[in-house]
């Protein structure tokens, strides 16, 4: 287990993730199709060579999936409950098959559970960047985490 409980958290605390991950345009169509997003701004190169873009984007859940999925081994791998949910998910620069992403988590908000004891809430700030270090993701996530045996209120 890598992850931290809920009272190693720190408001403001920065996770800089070492993990980096170079999109593919494989994963793109493997993503797209296997969520059925039929969508030709993902799958249609000769399509988008006509585009702003000029060449296919990267799905934009894929890029939040790997963003969330990075940010696991540092954060929350073996002390999270359940994830409760994302908030102002945004995608400010697109991703293009090609692109290396490096990721970093802050820890925005954390409160007690009112419904468990043995839990906390922290609120994750997620935040994507390309191999020129300009933002391409971010968002809030909510998590329920675990506290340590002896915690206060456990």
């Amino acid at each position: 287990m890598t992850g931290l409980y809920y009272s190693e958290f720190k408001i403001g605390a920065v996770f800089a993730h070492a993990l980096r991950h170079t999109i593919t345009q494989a994963e793109n169509v493997s993503f797209s199709t296997m969520t059925h997003n039929p969508s030709l701004l993902h799958l249609d190169e000769e399509y988008m060579k006509s585009s702003e873009f000029g060449q296919p984007i990267v799905n934009s859940c894929l890029t939040l999936s790997l963003m969330v999925g990075i940010s696991v081994g540092d954060t929350t791998e073996g002390t999270t409950i359940a994830n409760l949910g994302w908030d102002e998910v945004r995608f400010p620069a697109p991703v293009f098959p090609g692109d290396t992403l490096h990721f970093e988590t802050e820890v925005i908000e954390m409160r007690e559970s009112n419904s468990r004891p043995e839990a906390g809430i922290v609120t994750f700030l997620h935040r994507g960047f390309n191999q020129r270090d300009e933002l391409i993701a971010s968002c809030k996530r909510f998590a329920l985490m675990l506290k340590q045996t002896g915690d206060t209120n456990v």
